[in-house]
């Protein structure tokens, strides 16, 4: 007998969802953010495998990708996804939303929770850090869910400045993304400012 989601309510009046594998998660998103964020020191660079450089149309940044490994192509008209990515032969996509809008840094990374938990609501931040990458500092996160039976990992940075904002997001299976990590992280410090 499947017993599915169960809303619940805490002691101190938070509303839950509990799920079938004992986790649970607030209804109320706001509250599985951690609201601190640790900044690691270390600097983050470019692959010197990474050798070409695809340049946004619509703000002042570019990911180097290594094309032996990576290919892409241009997101939908109109929508915010400028470019998609795919790991050659593998199960890795990754997608490079741009906007013209500067928003905090820290409010981006809140709002690509709440949009994950609109098609996850078991999504659950796994860690994140503020990090230097190629001089910018910017926001790192990883996010896991379920969507539609399949767990899922997210793994991103997030960037604002005066102009515009930046999402660079790898994602795949859960399994897949906690196996290749180095490799992800690789792809994402391709992230530069022209």
């Amino acid at each position: 007998m499947a017993i599915g989601q169960i809303n619940a309510i805490t002691e101190t009046g938070d509303e839950v969802m509990l799920f079938e594998d004992g986790t649970w998660s607030y209804l109320n998103d706001s509250l599985n953010i951690p609201t601190e964020i640790p900044v690691n020191e270390a600097e983050y660079e470019k692959d010197k495998k990474s050798t070409f450089l695809v340049k946004s149309k619509k703000v002042d940044l570019g990911v180097w990708i290594n094309p032996k490994e990576w290919s892409f192509s241009k997101g939908e008209e109109g929508s915010a996804t400028e470019f998609q990515f795919q790991k050659k032969g593998e199960d890795f996509y990754a997608m490079l939303i741009t906007e013209t809008i500067p928003i905090p840094v820290e409010t981006l990374k809140n709002i690509a929770f709440d949009n994950a938990a609109n098609v996850a609501p078991d999504v659950k931040i796994e860690s994140v850090e503020y990090r230097t990458v190629n001089g910018l500092k910017l926001i790192m996160m990883q996010m896991s869910g379920t969507t539609q039976g399949i767990k899922f990992t997210y793994f991103g940075y997030y960037y604002s400045n005066d102009e515009s904002t930046i999402q660079l997001v790898c994602y795949s299976g859960e399994r897949q993304m906690k196996n290749n990590l180095e490799m992800v992280e690789s792809f994402l410090n391709g992230l530069v400012e022209l």
